[in-house]
């Protein structure tokens, strides 16, 4: 079975939408702010984006107020046409979905049921509001299972009946481009995913 490729997908909808000269609607569920500059800089050339900011997974409310106000930081402060939409800290909804997953390894099917969580609220704000298109930036993490992403995405899309867009932003160097931008504006950069699993992960590795 070969493997998809995401981004070959993606360029094929860019490519159309730029003949029809048009630019849909895209909610882009954004797990940080250093995540989301690339992906910002790339697409808002094709798309009208809404930034969604939702992720219960995060460990106290200090460090999602964080995350979210550099979002808001960064789109003001880079000029990005986007409008963030800051949720509600919800770290009960991550708690019911992670109990009984506590000592899954980083990357395992915790993380799969945590993607799904953020999607999920991606999937139903989109539709919702009637755009065109819904995806994530949390394919652009070279740590993140992509094709999981993108199967999820896709379950939820025939759920919600909103399309999703098919990503796979750590491609075109496009994780190096975030680097470059987060120091551009000196965004926080977090070195743990969110939760406090994975914090703990994290202090592990640095023993």
């Amino acid at each position: 079975m070969n493997k998809r490729n995401y981004q070959k997908e993606l360029d094929g909808i860019i490519d159309q939408i730029t003949k029809d000269k048009i630019r849909p609607g895209l909610l882009l569920h954004v797990c940080c702010a250093p995540c989301s500059s690339y992906v910002q800089e790339y697409l808002s050339g094709y798309f009208d984006i809404t930034l969604l900011f939702y992720n219960p997974n995060m460990d106290t409310a200090e460090e999602y107020a964080h995350r979210g106000n550099e979002l808001k930081r960064l789109v003001r402060e880079a000029g990005y046409p986007s409008e963030a939409v800051i949720c509600e800290y919800d770290p009960e909804s991550f708690e019911e979905i992670a109990k009984g997953f506590e000592d899954e390894p980083e990357g395992g099917a915790r993380c799969r049921k945590c993607y799904e969580l953020r999607l999920r609220m991606a999937a139903q704000y989109a539709a919702r509001h009637s755009f065109d298109y819904f995806t994530t930036t949390l394919s652009i993490s070279p740590y993140k299972n992509a094709d999981w992403i993108n199967e999820i995405g896709e379950g939820l899309a025939e759920e919600y009946g909103v399309r999703h867009l098919p990503s796979d932003f750590k491609k075109k160097n496009g994780y190096k481009r975030s680097i470059e931008l987060s120091k551009e504006y000196g965004l926080y950069r977090q070195d743990y995913c969110g939760c406090a699993i994975s914090k703990e992960y994290r202090d592990k590795m640095k023993e």
